[in-house]
């Protein structure tokens, strides 16, 4: 069965940076599209940058130039590096990856990773 983990949330404080990244697991034939989405408290979820599996990128307006988002195939790994962070970035970050196994294709979501900006 397919799994995704989230990892490198934490505590940063203002204008500093940090490293997400989702690492899938399972008997996956490939990856396709691979997105982060946010959700702050009291707010909807949003996506904050996604990437095909032919590396083309996309981000929100509001982490354009800020963030990057990437992936190493070999390793089934989506990769979200995050700088400049503000208060407003904090949030649940949650990765999101079209994946096709034995199974079939199905979307995939991972439990999530805190990312809190404060001073």
């Amino acid at each position: 069965q397919v799994q995704l983990l989230e990892s490198g949330g934490g505590l940063v404080q203002p204008g500093g940076s940090l490293t997400l990244s989702c690492a899938a697991s399972g008997s996956i034939f490939s990856i396709d599209a691979i997105g982060w989405y946010r959700q702050a408290p009291g707010k909807q979820s949003e996506l904050v940058a996604a990437i095909t599996s032919e590396g083309t990128t996309n981000y929100a307006d509001s982490v354009k130039g800020l963030f990057t988002i990437s992936r190493e195939n070999t390793k089934n790994t989506g990769i979200l590096q995050m700088n400049s962070l503000k208060f407003k970035d904090t949030a649940v970050y949650y990765c999101n990856a079209r994946v096709t196994d034995w199974n079939g294709s199905g979307d995939y979501w991972g439990l999530g990773t805190q990312v809190t900006v404060s001073s």
